[in-house]
C-alpha cells in the first residue's frame, strides 16, 4: 500500500554535526521511530524531504544521505526561517517528522558506465553528497568521476572529513576551490567554481555526464563553460531544488511553465530548461 504523502513518519535526531564556520548550517541525523518506516522511506539520490516540526510548519530540503547508508537519513539544514530556527534550537533525542520521500532523482540507470563530474557550490552540495556516497558504493558501476566544489571561505566548506577521506582515495578525482582565503595552509584551489570547471573538467563526449547544483549565479556562469568543453545539453543535468514548496504539485508555488518543479523535477537535462521560461 503506498503511504499516504500528507503524513510524516515519525523520527528522532540521534546526531548533529554544525558544518561551518557560522553555524548557520547543520547536519542532523535522524532515525525511526517506528519498525518498517525506514524500509516505506525508500528514496534515490537527488531526491527532497519535507522536515515537519509540530507548531511550526514543514521546510522541504534534500535528502544529504545515501540510500547505502543504512538505520538513518540525514539532512544539511541552513538556519533561514521559522522551521529552520526552530530545528536548529533541538537536541539530540527530540522527536519531529519527515514527509516523503519526494520529487524525482538523479538518472542513474543512464549513468552507469559513463564518466560523471559533479560540480556543486556552497549549501547545494548536500544532495551532491549523497550522490558521492552512492557511486562510491558502487563504484563498479561508473566510469571516471571527478568532483568540483567550492565555497566561499575553508569554513564555509560542507563535510570537510569526508572531502579529505574522498581526496585519499585513487578512485575519484576531488578539485576542491574557495572564493579566497588568507590561510597560509589551504592546499587546494583558489577561484570561482565556474573558473575551476573550465580548469579542471574533462572534455565531454557521449559517456560522460556533468551534475550540477549550487546557487544560480554559479550555475549561471558554469553553463557556458560546459558549453565551451563540448557538454551536450542532454547531458548536463541540473536541481531545481530551490523551488520546492508542498512537494506533492498542490501549492503551485514551485510552477515553472507547464512544470510542476516538486512532481516534474527538482532533476531536469538543461535541454528540457531550456524549453522552460527562465523563472528558475
Amino acid at each position: 500500500m503506498q503511504p499516504n504523502p500528507y503524513l510524516p513518519y515519525p523520527v528522532r535526531i540521534d546526531e548533529i554535526t554544525v558544518e561551518t564556520e557560522d553555524k548557520n548550517l547543520k547536519t542532523f541525523k535522524f532515525t525511526f521511530l517506528n519498525p518498517g518506516d525506514e524500509e516505506k522511506f525508500a528514496y534515490h539520490p537527488g531526491q527532497f524531504a519535507e522536515l515537519s516540526i509540530a507548531g511550526k510548519g514543514e521546510i522541504p530540503i534534500g535528502i544529504a544521505s545515501s540510500p547505502t547508508e543504512k538505520g538513518f537519513v540525514k539532512f544539511t539544514v541552513n538556519k533561514v526561517g521559522v522551521v529552520s530556527t526552530a530545528l536548529h534550537n533541538m537536541k539530540v533525542g527530540d522527536v519531529m517528522g519527515i514527509r516523503g520521500p519526494l520529487g524525482n532523482w538523479y538518472p542513474w540507470e543512464r549513468l552507469e558506465g559513463k564518466n560523471v563530474v559533479i560540480i556543486g557550490g556552497g549549501f547545494a552540495f548536500t544532495t551532491l553528497r549523497s550522490s558521492i556516497i552512492y557511486m562510491l558504493a558502487n563504484r563498479q558501476r561508473f566510469g571516471q568521476i571527478h568532483v568540483i566544489y567550492g565555497a566561499r571561505t575553508p569554513g564555509m566548506l560542507l563535510y570537510r572529513d569526508e572531502l579529505a577521506a574522498w581526496e585519499a582515495r585513487d578512485d575519484i578525482h576531488m578539485h576542491i576551490t574557495v572564493d579566497g582565503t588568507n590561510d597560509p595552509n589551504w592546499k587546494y584551489n583558489v577561484g570561482f567554481v565556474p573558473t575551476i570547471t573550465d580548469q579542471k573538467a574533462p572534455e565531454a563526449d557521449a559517456d560522460t555526464y556533468a551534475i550540477i547544483c549550487g546557487p544560480p549565479i554559479m550555475i549561471k556562469f558554469t553553463q557556458p563553460v560546459l558549453d565551451a568543453r563540448g557538454y551536450g545539453h542532454d547531458n548536463i543535468i541540473m536541481s531545481l531544488e530551490n523551488r520546492m514548496k508542498c512537494g506533492i504539485g498542490m501549492c503551485s508555488h514551485c510552477n515553472v511553465g507547464q512544470f510542476f518543479v516538486c512532481k516534474d523535477g527538482p532533476v531536469f537535462t538543461l535541454a528540457q530548461l531550456n524549453g522552460m521560461p527562465k523563472e528558475y
